[in-house]
């Protein structure tokens, strides 16, 4: 069974009624810092964690008084607007004593399917990550309509976690797991301890919503863990009303894991290869031996480009013979990547104009 003793990535997901008072509207703030304890206890043992939280509609709302019924968008986009600020104080008053630093994520749907969008995201998380920060991800419902919406935060953190290559996604929920029906209203329903293949009998299992606060039902969490599984991330859905829930998790509280087939990288690797080319990068046998220890491809190593790719398009990468030595994902458009070959990396800015990525194609982004 899947664990968090050894994960190295992690997302954490918050529902709404985890962190917002349902009768009071107010933040449940002994329960956040009891979560802060948690997450500064993964990080320090070495682990990134990045949390994907629900509630600045559900603080905004309170504090503009539009009570508990249903919202009209642009009323759901208000309340986001004023609890935001709200939610990310919250989150940097918790952290900041445990010595984390804190920083603030706002996606849309349009963000993971534009691919420019989507590689500015995974290099700007890559980098608050590096530098030891906790980033604090949420739906962007200030501007999101229901076209270009998630829809649910279970989704979006399973979004989150494929973009950043996580191991682990644990959805912090009002239910202990995956039950064979609903446990509130059918006494013989049994929880599943882990679920290797999310079967259409298992699907036909979940239900919809049942927290006045959340959108998220158990149909949401199976549409996240087959996102989460099949970019090789286990996903575990637990009970996160306990205190220090994920501590509760790791000391064997009831949850359901779903295991997937592959490592994150692996999984990564093979959705590289299996895309069609758009073009051709020529490197010289310095850039070919390098790239063989598994460094990632530098502009000065690259001697020739062909084809009219954009930023983000898969590439064949080539050595001075022309043997094909694996695919990667660019960082520059065809355009770009013609201005730059052979140069350093410092000499980028002057060549284009603007600053650049010092990698023409990063090793996370590449398989040989």
């Amino acid at each position: 069974m899947a664990s968090l003793k050894d994960a190295q990535r992690i997302v954490l997901k918050i529902g709404s009624a985890l962190l917002v008072d349902r009768v009071t509207g107010r933040l449940r703030a002994d329960w956040l810092a009891a979560l802060a304890e948690d997450v500064a206890a993964l990080h320090g043992r070495g682990a990134d964690v990045i949390l994907v939280s629900s509630g600045s509609i559900a603080l905004g709302r309170g504090v503009l008084g539009l009570g508990t019924g249903a919202l009209a968008l642009e009323q759901s986009q208000a309340a986001a607007a004023v609890g935001q600020i709200q939610l990310a104080r919250a989150y940097e008053e918790v952290l900041a004593p445990h010595g984390l630093t804190t920083a603030q994520i706002l996606l849309t749907l349009e963000d993971s399917q534009d691919r420019r969008r989507y590689l500015n995201t995974r290099a700007t998380l890559e980098q608050l990550l590096s530098l030891g920060v906790v980033p604090i991800v949420n739906e962007n419902d200030t501007i999101a309509t229901d076209e270009i919406r998630f829809g649910d935060n279970d989704r979006l953190a399973a979004q989150v976690a494929v973009t950043v290559g996580a191991d682990r996604l644990v959805l912090l929920s009002d239910v202990d797991g995956l039950y064979t029906a609903n446990p509130a209203t059918d006494p013989t329903a049994t929880r599943f301890d882990v679920v290797e293949e999310i079967t259409p009998e298992i699907e036909a299992m979940a239900g919809d919503a049942g927290s006045g606060l959340s959108k998220g039902g158990m149909k949401t969490k199976l549409m996240a863990a087959k996102t989460a599984t099949g970019a090789g991330c286990a996903m575990a859905i637990t009970d996160g009303f306990v205190m220090r829930p994920v501590t509760a998790l790791e000391e064997g509280a009831n949850c359901t894991w779903f295991l997937p087939k592959d490592d994150p990288q692996a999984a990564r690797k093979r959705w590289i290869a299996a895309m069609k080319p758009r073009g051709t990068i020529t490197v010289d046998a310095g850039a070919a031996a390098a790239l063989g220890r598994g460094k990632s491809l530098l502009p000065a190593g690259v001697t020739a480009v062909e084809g009219d790719f954009g930023r983000g398009d898969p590439v064949l990468i080539a050595n001075p013979e022309g043997v094909v030595l694996g695919k990667g994902l660019t960082r520059y458009t065809g355009a770009e990547a013609e201005a730059i070959k052979g140069a350093q990396s410092r000499d980028i800015e002057a060549l284009l104009g603007y600053p650049g990525r010092a990698a023409l194609i990063h090793r996370d982004d590449m398989v040989l």
